[in-house]
């Protein structure tokens, strides 16, 4: 079963399949330890890569590069890829599509967001009329050969919601994605105008969207969830408590201790990675 079908198959799998939100190669490495899915988040990358804010610098031929680095190292790691807008064009859109399909991800998801794009769960999103985004997505569509695709919604009023997630689910999408949702009823009634289609549900801490367990997004509906910035926002925290303590104790590292990371225990999560360790080391550790 190639890649784009096995997380077809975990998607209509029963339950809510987590994929985890991914900025490098290190995170992925962390994260594939745990998980057998990967979210190449854009807010990730675009921290990661450019040291900037999600709002549309991401060149697509370094995110292309990107997945075809983790997919070399992952092998049997969903890989579900944010493309945002497709970087506007929509012939664009469709030529990243076919990219990435070839260097092995497993889905890609296009948002209605317009230029300058934001976050999906900051004020100020701007979105395409509605049927210049249907075109564009039907373009990315027809471009694909087996690639899981995921149409995204960023509006914000509540009549836009329901009558975008319910033109989405109409086209040959995979899923749906309303960004931002605010709240469990508006899950629900998302879930209601988009029919049999798979839903999926983005959480980011400090976002819009209500912290939801897998059982009960599996309650509401949802076939996917993903998680954009645990590893992001955790090294962040960690980086910041790790320097902090260099500096007040005047340079001196901290004693090192059986719970501690050093170079052995980074050195056997790495070599996991090399290709003819693959069939030994991508069962996660639960």
């Amino acid at each position: 079963m190639n890649h784009p079908n096995r997380l077809r198959a975990a998607i209509a799998a029963d339950g809510t399949t987590p994929l985890i939100g991914v900025f490098d190669m290190f995170s992925a490495s962390v994260a594939a330890r745990h998980y057998d899915g990967m979210f190449v988040s854009g807010f990730g990358f675009a921290a990661s890569h450019y040291g900037l804010p999600d709002i549309g610098f991401i060149a697509w031929p370094d995110l292309v590069s990107f997945v075809q680095r983790l997919r070399q190292a992952f092998p049997a790691q969903h890989l579900l890829v944010d493309i945002d807008d497709g970087y506007v064009d929509p012939e664009t859109a469709c030529h990243v599509v076919r990219s990435l399909e070839q260097v092995g991800a497993s889905g890609v998801i296009l948002e209605d967001q317009k230029r300058p794009r934001r976050c999906g769960h900051v004020d100020g999103k701007q979105i395409l009329p509605l049927e210049e985004y249907l075109e564009k997505l039907t373009m990315v569509l027809e471009a694909r050969r087996d690639m899981v695709v995921v149409a995204r919604t960023d509006a914000t009023e509540e009549p836009e919601i329901l009558r975008r997630a319910k033109a989405l689910a109409a086209t040959d999408c995979d899923v749906v994605l309303v960004d931002g949702v605010r709240s469990v009823d508006w899950i629900r009634k998302v879930r209601d105008v988009i029919g049999d289609k798979p839903l999926l549900f983005n959480q980011i801490a400090g976002g819009k969207s209500p912290r939801l367990s897998l059982p009960e997004l599996t309650e509401l509906g949802v076939d996917v969830a993903i998680y954009s910035t645990p590893c992001l926002f955790a090294a962040q925290t960690a980086m910041d408590e790790a320097l902090a303590g260099l500096k007040r104790d005047d340079g001196r590292l901290p004693e090192f201790t059986p719970s501690s990371v050093g170079v052995a225990e980074c050195l056997a999560l790495l070599e996991r990675n090399i290709s003819r360790h693959h069939d030994r080391a991508q069962e996660p550790v639960g």
